[in-house]
């Protein structure tokens, strides 16, 4: 049904006829949202891009770039949503967890034709975790923790857990040097307290002694001379 609609949409009849897969990336550059159908059931232009992806079938290499392209992020949507639609449940995990790590804000196109902020790594969440996305039903992928379990898959590591490893770590470092005396700012040890006192004896009893013995001398000694 959602097909039928994109073939009878304007956008498709006049920007995506006589696309390929190089002459598309201009188009999804273009794209302001993203989204599925709004207002009469009308398609977006990203379920029409999408549509036209599906029809060429570029080569895999083609939309990893798509995903890559850190300048438009759009483009890299659409790349991350065709992806889940015909990817392997590795090739999704592998390919679309580093995107969790892009936080940009994306316009998304909602049922009512208003639009909605959603950060880029919201979207990739929804394509990792539901069963329908832009009302449109995704292919089952196998769950993650079976991936691991097969050893096909290696643990997610959090951005947000190596921050705070590396936190740890500097903590620890810091209490390390601390207790050794390494840092800058260490504390006198006895003997040097008690060497710096010393000094500041002999020299007060050195001031005073040429005190005395400039009160001894004789005051018509300078003009004798």
């Amino acid at each position: 049904i959602i097909r039928t609609r994109i073939y009878e949409s304007l956008y498709w009849k006049e920007s995506c006829f006589g696309l390929t897969a190089e002459t598309l990336v201009d188009r999804a550059n273009d794209l302001t949202s993203f989204g599925g159908q709004y207002g009469n059931q009308k398609p977006t232009e990203f379920l029409c891009l999408t549509l036209k992806l599906l029809q060429l079938q570029p080569t895999k290499e083609i939309i990893l770039e798509f995903i890559r392209n850190e300048d438009f992020k759009y483009l890299r949507a659409l790349g991350a949503f065709y992806l889940r639609l015909v990817g392997t449940s590795l090739e999704i995990y592998q390919n679309l967890e580093p995107l969790l790590n892009d936080y940009r804000k994306l316009r998304k196109r909602t049922i009512d034709g208003e639009f909605a902020i959603v950060c880029m790594d919201e979207f990739i969440d929804e394509l990792l975790r539901e069963d329908r996305v832009c009302d449109t039903i995704l292919p089952r992928i196998i769950k993650r923790h079976v991936l691991e379990e097969n050893k096909e898959l290696k643990p997610r590591e959090s951005v947000l857990e190596a921050l705070l490893d590396d936190e740890d770590m500097d903590t620890s470092t810091h209490e390390e040097d601390l207790t050794s005396g390494i840092y800058e700012g260490k504390q006198p040890t006895n003997s040097e307290t008690s060497r710096e006192k010393d000094k500041s004896k002999n020299k007060s009893s050195s001031g005073s002694e040429e005190s005395r013995s400039r009160s001894r001398t004789p005051r018509g000694t300078d003009r004798c001379k």
